[in-house]
């Protein structure tokens, strides 16, 4: 544990976990919409619309369980669900780039919002990086 008084845990790192978490329940909403429209107006084959929004179900369990145990981790300044995180941060952003560049169509819209997720992943792998460093400097009894 760190010394009486002495905090460790990460401000912009949690800060950026509560943007992330309100972006992402924004970004599911948009992209279930944004499906709507593309099964309705374009010839979207229905077995790649089926495993897309599969796809997108799969992504909100990784997403939530990331966000849960990196911000658990960081608060109570522990090492492993940090690690978890930092660990499921790759198949989200992963997914993310499935998004941004190999679905059957992707519009304008869902490039940028792809690109803003990565862009939070990417910010937050690096400060999960530095805090646990921080967290593995400090000697734990």
């Amino acid at each position: 544990m760190a010394a009486r008084g002495e905090r460790l845990s990460s401000t912009p790192l949690e800060i950026l976990f509560f943007l992330n978490g309100w972006y992402y329940a924004t970004y599911f909403l948009l992209e279930l919409f944004i499906f709507l429209y593309k099964g309705l107006l374009l010839p979207y084959p229905t077995a790649n619309l089926v495993l897309d929004v599969a796809m997108l179900i799969l992504s909100l369990g990784i997403e939530v369980i990331r966000l849960f145990f990196g911000s658990k981790g960081n608060l109570c300044q522990r090492k492993m669900p940090l690690a978890i995180s930092v660990a499921l941060t790759f198949p989200s952003a992963l997914m993310a780039s499935y998004y941004l560049l190999l679905q059957t169509y992707v519009l304008r819209l869902e490039a940028i919002m792809n690109g803003i997720l990565l862009l939070f992943c990417g910010s937050e792998l690096l400060l999960e990086a530095l805090t646990l460093a921080a967290f593995s400097s400090v000697d734990r009894i």
